[in-house]
């Protein structure tokens, strides 16, 4: 799903306006989901200044390159600079991290938390204060302005600034806000999700290449058949499965795939993984 760009900075203007929309969002952290995340907000201008902290100059200097972000090699700088603070790091690095900055920190602060087994209680046990709290799992496809993004809010957490951290998150895509503790079913169908779907376009792709289709070609013309069959569930409003057998032509081609797929067990193969990714998910919770 790619944003309207129009409406997102008619949007945007009208919530600097009223006080709504923040000043400086900052990143600790230029990983793959840090640079999705900061792409997405910079193309949109979300924030008028984007700091950015990573222990790598390389990375800094391309953002800053690219999208003329501040950057900077020391936590405590951007965190001093910053009204909202994406923590954009390893969840085993998380204490350290906040160790380090939870002095810096801005009163008001909101701190966005996109680590996997991470929670709200978490990021204000570290910090050892009550702060906002942002708990977030977005995916990859944020990298093409189209993730999929869960967000759960805390109770200091202002409707204002609900707002904010919205627009942030449906700048490189589209959110949902869930309860926090439906964080690890977000996990597997939305957070870990897209390597089964490239999965899924890899072995069509390579399927047709068995029948003679270039693989150029071939990739091409799977991507495009998840992509307009995801937009189908998204914009018709359709059930699944309607979708499904509207293709499934009585006696035809696609009904004899669907039930050589369910033969080879495709559906509780999808389901196990999930169950499993879920399940991972709820250890690393549990587990820290």
């Amino acid at each position: 799903m790619r944003v309207n760009k129009k409406n997102f900075q008619e949007e945007r203007h009208i919530r600097f306006k009223e006080g709504i929309m923040k000043e400086t969002i900052g990143f600790i952290g230029a990983g793959n989901m840090g640079k999705a995340m900061i792409e997405g907000i910079c193309q949109n201008h979300v924030f008028n200044t984007v700091w950015v902290c990573d222990h790598h100059q390389e990375n800094l200097d391309v953002l800053h390159e690219k999208y003329g972000v501040e950057t900077s090699l020391d936590e405590k700088t951007v965190a001093q600079n910053s009204d909202v603070l994406v923590l954009s790091v390893k969840p085993k690095h998380y204490p350290k991290v906040i160790e380090t900055i939870k002095d810096s920190v801005k009163s008001d602060v909101i701190i966005v938390d996109i680590a996997a087994g991470v929670t709200i209680l978490d990021v204000k046990t570290y910090f050892g204060k009550d702060i906002k709290v942002i708990k977030a799992m977005p995916n990859t496809p944020a990298l093409v302005l189209s993730a999929m993004s869960a967000i759960s809010f805390d109770d200091l957490v202002t409707e204002e600034d609900k707002v904010c951290v919205q627009s942030i998150f449906n700048s490189f895509g589209k959110c949902e806000v869930v309860e926090e503790t439906m964080m690890d079913a977000v996990t597997s169908v939305s957070g870990s999700s897209p390597a089964y779907v490239f999965m899924f376009i890899e072995a069509m792709a390579d399927a047709a290449v068995a029948q003679g289709l270039p693989r150029t070609q071939a990739y091409t013309f799977a991507a495009q058949a998840v992509l307009g069959s995801a937009k189908m569930v998204l914009e018709s409003g359709m059930h699944p499965g309607t979708l499904k057998d509207m293709v499934c032509s009585p006696g035809g081609t696609t009904i004899d795939a669907v039930c050589e797929l369910e033969r080879m067990g495709f559906r509780a193969s999808v389901e196990s993984a999930m169950r499993i990714c879920g399940e991972k998910s709820k250890k690393m919770t549990e587990g820290k």
